[in-house]
């Protein structure tokens, strides 16, 4: 299966886990909100340059609940859990808030302008 061929019924499945998904760390929230920290197109946080240990403890922490989450998904759906992770940032990206960074599946960190639509890729749909 590839990620343009999931079925609908799999993204809705990566879209209930959204509640899980959302980062509740106000240190993560600030870094996000800073610029040092950022949506990725495969469903994980990732840090820009230099943050302090305790970001990049919380950033590592909320991605190790996100891996088992997406395992989980994974074996129930029989796919890979990257196919969750991308699925998933398929709802992450469009929450990418103006001001905020991303990192595009085409490389490279982003920061999202006020004219800019939401990041998704077009696989997404």
């Amino acid at each position: 299966m590839t990620r343009i061929a999931l079925p609908l019924i799999f993204v809705a499945s990566a879209l209930a886990l959204k509640p899980a998904l959302a980062q509740r760390s106000p240190v993560v929230a600030q870094a996000r909100a800073a610029g040092q920290v950022g949506e990725r197109y495969d469903g994980y946080l990732g840090v820009v340059g230099a943050v302090p240990d305790e970001v990049r403890r919380q950033v590592g922490a909320v991605n190790i609940k996100r891996r088992s989450l997406y395992a989980s998904l994974a074996a129930r759906k029989r796919v890979t859990t990257e196919e969750v992770g991308i699925t998933a940032a398929c709802s992450l990206l469009r929450r990418v808030a103006v001001g905020e960074v991303y990192f595009a599946a085409e490389g490279g960190w982003k920061r999202r302008i006020a004219e800019q639509p939401a990041p998704v890729p077009a696989y997404c749909g």
